[in-house]
């Protein structure tokens, strides 16, 4: 009897220690909440095909994440923690999120986002960089299929004909603003503004189709804008930024193309390591994927690609000095990570600094705007009706007579040629690019499940 009674104690012993461990292995391996760990804000940001959700934290934390069904939500434990604040969402209408509410779950916050529909939730830590502090990731991400990036109806065209795919990257987004001018203008809405009128008028353009990568308020991770480019079948890709400097005097556009043998000058360098930092200021989880700095640094066979780009770069440049002041008269190379791709043509333009009080004012400008998506316009459709991959309209159209191509007037005459690029050291006068001044939108609010 004793001994039955022994072995009844240690198989109790052995269930309780197996369902501690189950419960252990829910905790994401981080180290221990440490006391008084707070919730102090909340944001949202919504994206065609998912719904990022950021809790700014005071430390890192020990958290659990599930869904539970009937009615559909995702619960978020955040062990030992508390609120600093009443947490309030936007009361615009979201996809997936209906709502956020919060309650004590024992010694735990829980924090449940009610759902519109399914979706698998995808939590990570985001360590402090810039202004940013300890922050949680939760991505609810759909489970339909992912929505395509939006792309203009095809032209007519002669049978088997194809048009030009052009991929419009807005650079930053969503938790990344970018770089923010004094009077407020924020990079993230500058670039958008200038990427939705530029893809208008490619597809105004005989033998043109534009594909905006970002068409609103959300950020894309650096490597997953050139896989986004990628699966369009991108004959071209054009990333839209605007500069940023403390001197206030610095100004006007510069054109970039990626360099593999190191930046062409100082102010290239501290351009490129800050707008490649933005999948940390956006927040990109590392769990099971190849880290994004591997992947980006990786030297790839792009002869064919870059050559290509400095072209088109050259001709862009050329469109822009007629447009207002340039900061640079060459192409300038430097390692962005959105030109790191070895078969599509890829550049960058910097189309002012928001620094600049003046040109903050013009890049919020429409009529301004309109100016340098014009100015980009330009230097593509100069550089397609000489270089159109074979089986393409403007290709047919180049064959088949100038007369069947609608020409736009130069915008400028420069003496630059075409694919000309800088490699020096910057000078002593030459400005470097600082990391960009960031603000982060005020947050969200809800009860218990």
């Amino acid at each position: 009897m004793d001994s039955h009674s022994g072995r009844r104690r240690r198989w109790g012993a052995l269930c309780g220690l197996l369902v501690l461990c189950i419960i252990s292995a829910g905790l994401e391996a981080v180290p221990p909440s440490r006391p008084g760990i707070a919730v102090q804000g909340v944001r949202t940001w919504s994206a065609p095909d998912n719904t990022r959700v950021v809790f700014d934290l005071s430390g890192p934390t020990q958290y659990r994440v599930f869904t539970i069904h009937g009615p559909q939500r995702v619960v978020v434990d955040l062990i030992g923690a508390r609120l600093q604040q009443t947490l309030t969402i936007p009361q615009a209408q979201d996809h997936f999120l209906r709502r956020i509410r919060h309650g004590r779950h024992g010694r735990d916050l829980r924090l449940v986002l009610d759902l519109n529909d399914k979706v698998v939730p995808e939590g990570f830590l985001v360590a402090p960089e810039g202004p940013y502090g300890h922050r949680l990731v939760v991505d609810l991400v759909g489970t339909a299929p992912p929505v395509p990036p939006r792309v203009a109806p095809r032209h007519a065209r002669w049978p088997g004909q194809r048009d030009l795919i052009i991929a419009i990257d807005a650079g930053h987004g969503g938790e990344d603003p970018g770089a923010v001018g004094a009077s407020g203008a924020q990079e993230k809405q500058v670039t958008l503004a200038i990427a939705r009128r530029l893809a208008r008028l490619c597809n105004r353009e005989p033998g043109m189709r534009a594909v905006l990568i970002r068409d609103g308020d959300y950020f894309i991770p650096l490597r997953d804008r050139v896989k986004r480019a990628r699966a369009q079948k991108a004959d071209l890709f054009v990333s839209i930024h605007a500069d940023a400097f403390p001197d206030s005097r610095a100004g006007g556009s510069s054109v970039y193309v990626l360099s593999r043998h190191g930046a062409s000058s100082e102010a290239a360098r501290w351009l490129a390591e800050r707008e490649n930092a933005a999948d940390l200021v956006g927040g990109v989880s590392l769990d099971d994927k190849e880290e994004p700095l591997k992947a980006i640094l990786i030297d790839l066979s792009q002869t064919g690609s870059l050559e290509a780009s400095l072209d088109v770069a050259g001709r862009v440049l050329n469109r822009l000095i007629g447009v207002g002041r340039v900061h640079h008269t060459a192409v300038q190379r430097a390692a962005f990570a959105v030109l790191k791709s070895p078969d599509i043509p890829s550049i960058l333009v910097e189309t002012a600094f928001i620094t600049n009080p003046e040109e903050e004012r013009k890049l919020a400008d429409p009529a301004h705007q309109e100016r340098l998506a014009l100015g980009v316009l330009g230097g593509l459709r100069a550089y397609f009706l000489e270089a159109a991959p074979p089986g393409t309209l403007l290709a047919e159209m180049r064959e088949t007579g100038p007369q069947r191509i609608r020409m736009l007037p130069e915008v400028a005459i420069s003496p630059i040629a075409a694919g000309e690029v800088v490699e020096r050291p910057a000078s002593p006068r030459t400005p470097r690019s600082i990391p960009k001044t960031r603000r982060i939108p005020s947050g969200s609010h809800g009860l218990p499940w």
